[in-house]
């Protein structure tokens, strides 16, 4: 049970507990208030300090090496990390605030820091190292090089990682096993662009064993992630939250085990100030700590404690303490461990959800810039949610002049129906015949409008031949009936999964995408040349597809290049997406210009794909091409930039990335939003300036 957000919180009361390994732990409760009359409790490792004496947990370190398979195989091995590891604070003692002992004991003793716990401790007993290989197959990670470090990043599936450590191991109770990798970063619920996080932690469902999941970094791998710092993030949240599932799915309305504490805003940048971290020690995917700075899909970094020992500097994670996350005011007020100064405030509380302020009749404050159509082939293309409750958006007409492409999301497939069929209903609130007239005045504007199927979490898939007659008969019915010029490609991951053995994107064989291709090729015969195709693939199934191909990675690669020559225009999302390497042999996180103009030019210029020098996808056209952007994730500045890197091939300041074609691409076609109407909440300040700047560079003649 959650404790009101504001409740005043009373003393904590010991109550014992067991994981379900019996490594030892123990629970406290305290009052949510005298309003509520309820309390909460959480879980610790260890005794309850009341029992004093110490407490030694057995401990395995493996050290895995990961081979990663594909057109070559690369192997990233922690192997050689292991003794830094067990010679670091993690294992051995280093001289903390509260005495010298191992980081994770120093955490819990600053935590529950009373007087006559002087002699409690609770420690990891000298790790028993056991080494093991995983393979990673092709759709289930791959290796970036650093160029400028010469290491290398791994990416990770870590759903998958974990059911295969376990299938090498058997449950040993009371131990605690720390997996160790090299330089790896990891992705979340078997998506590439839930990314990132340095590990996982808890218990494992399957066999019931603890584990924690971490890796060691080199540095210049990742910036402010050096050493052991990932590792001791996962451990700090493992003796936080030892009941933790990682692979829990717990079914609507039931809790997931471990620790519950009342949602918290993130502290931290300008992406991510004011945005709800979650109810948990760490956020719901990525296990971020409240002071990890990263933004939306990097890999994770924070600010560390740095600690010397035997002559060596160990980088330690700045971990958020339970005094922050419940505010009680029997924990003290040491927010942060081992730097106290990393967080000086109890957490701050999430708002609780309620009925956006903003009505979809008021009017923006500023109004849309004019354009009267007269552009350089340039364009700018929306997205127009009109899904959601009655009011929750604007009629059609009302888009700023400034959209040459209004894209309506979504038709969507329909689950009660044969496989393939697509399904649309006029937006809640909206008169079916008037929303039929908006689309048919913004055509008579010049304006193209069109109809996006699937969306995020939307699964899709046409693995049967027979079915292909579905999509078309229902993609057909709602072009028909609302008067779209055309259709827009939304089919996001798990949807289209590269098959293994499927490993030439000019002849695939993975059954729904070869059956899309074909449906898409059928649709533009039937309605004739003037019919528009539009691709929105994921960075994970576009630029995904230059360091692997398989799975979700390069996934609309042989859709691209099988519709080349009737697509209109391909604008891969910038911001669902991991890190991913550029033409230049160097990583790019998101939210960047670099990145994307990087990930942009890969289709401009086309690339080796899976990084085999035998699979070259070619380059398409510029006027065919798009960046995709997500308003919430970004601001004016950075797409504007990006806009004009692209257009002249001008690194701009503060940029590293150089466009490798001299020049650019002046016919490059423009920038995607999602969506139209977070623009018009702004008060156009995308469309506004953006517009503009498309509208106005000149073209290729």
């Amino acid at each position: 049970m959650k404790f009101a957000r504001h409740a005043v919180l009373s003393l904590l009361l010991p109550m014992a507990a067991h994981t379900q390994d019996a490594i030892p732990t123990f629970t406290r409760s305290y009052s949510a208030g005298a309003s509520t009359g309820s309390s909460v409790s959480y879980t610790v490792v260890g005794k309850d300090p009341s029992q004093g004496g110490t407490t030694t947990i057995p401990t395995v370190l493996v050290p895995l090496t990961l081979i990663f398979e594909g057109s070559s195989i690369r192997t990233v091995s922690a192997t050689a990390e292991t003794e830094k590891v067990v010679r670091s604070p993690l294992f051995s003692k280093y001289a903390f605030s509260s005495g010298a002992t191992q980081y994770t004991d120093a955490l819990l003793r600053t935590t529950f820091n009373k007087a006559g716990m002087e002699g409690w401790h609770t420690l990891l007993g000298q790790p028993k190292i056991e080494s093991k290989m995983i393979h990673i197959p092709a759709g289930f990670g791959y290796v970036l090089p650093v160029k400028k470090s010469g290491h290398e990043l791994a990416v990770v599936d870590v759903e998958f990682l974990q059911k295969e450590i376990f299938k090498q191991f058997s449950a040993a109770p009371g131990t605690l096993y720390v997996f160790l990798t090299k330089n790896t970063t990891f992705y979340a619920d078997g998506d590439g662009t839930v990314c990132c996080s340095t590990g996982t932690h808890g218990v494992d469902a399957g066999s019931g064993q603890s584990f924690v999941l971490g890796s060691y970094f080199d540095a210049g791998v990742v910036e402010h992630s050096d050493d052991v710092q990932p590792l001791s993030q996962q451990l700090a949240e493992f003796f936080y939250d030892p009941l933790h599932q990682p692979l829990a799915r717990p079914a609507r309305g039931v809790a997931a085990p471990g620790n519950v504490f009342p949602a918290w805003l993130r502290p931290g940048t300008a992406l991510t100030t004011g945005g709800c971290g979650g109810t948990g020690i760490g956020t719901q995917y990525f296990l971020l700590q409240p002071t990890n700075i990263n933004p939306k899909n990097n890999v994770p970094a924070s600010i560390a404690s740095a600690a010397v020992l035997h002559g060596v500097t160990y980088h330690l994670q700045n971990a958020a303490t339970l005094a922050w996350h419940t505010g009680s005011a029997d924990l003290g007020t040491v927010y942060s461990f081992p730097d106290a100064k990393a967080l000086t405030t109890a957490a701050a509380p999430c708002p609780a959800r309620g009925r956006n302020p903003y009505s979809a009749v008021d009017k923006p404050a500023t109004p849309a810039v004019p354009f009267d159509g007269k552009g350089h082939g340039h364009q700018l293309i929306g997205y127009w949610a009109g899904y959601g409750a009655a009011g929750s958006t604007f009629p059609l007409r009302e888009v700023s002049p400034q959209w040459d492409v209004i894209i309506v999301a979504f038709a969507t497939p329909d689950k009660n129906a044969p496989e393939g069929t697509m399904q649309f209903h006029t937006p809640a609130g909206l008169d079916t015949e008037a929303f039929k007239a908006d689309i048919a005045y913004l055509k008579s504007q010049g304006k193209k409008v069109m109809i996006s199927l699937g969306g995020g979490g939307q699964h899709f898939t046409l693995a049967d031949p027979a079915r292909v007659p579905n999509y078309i008969s229902s993609v057909t019915q709602i072009v028909t009936e609302y008067g779209f010029d055309g259709i827009d490609i939304d089919f996001e991951s798990p949807s289209l999964s590269i098959e293994l053995g499927d490993t030439d994107f000019k002849h695939p064989t993975t059954p729904s995408i070869v059956n899309l291709i074909s449906a898409m090729r059928q649709l533009k015969e039937r309605f004739g040349p003037k019919f528009m195709l539009s691709l929105v693939p994921e960075g994970t199934q576009t630029p995904g597809g230059f360091p692997s191909y398989g799975g979700q990675f390069g996934s609309y690669l042989p859709i691209l290049y099988g519709v080349r020559d009737i697509l209109s225009f391909v604008d891969t999302q910038s911001y669902n997406t991991p890190p991913l390497l550029g033409l230049d042999g160097n990583i790019y996180q998101p939210g960047t210009v670099d990145y994307h103009v990087a990930m942009t030019e890969l289709l401009l210029h086309g690339f080796a794909v899976g990084g085999d020098p035998k699979q070259i996808f070619p380059p398409t056209p510029a006027s065919q091409v798009a960046t995709g952007f997500l308003t919430g994730d970004t601001n004016p500045e950075i797409v504007q930039a990006a806009m004009r890197t692209l257009l002249t091939g001008k690194t701009e300041p503060g940029s590293h990335y150089k466009v490798v074609k001299p020049g650019g691409y002046p016919d490059f076609l423009g920038a995607m939003f999602w969506t139209i109407d977070a623009d018009r909440r702004g008060n156009y300040n995308y469309s506004n300036v953006v517009g503009p700047l498309l509208h106005g560079s000149p073209g290729v003649k």
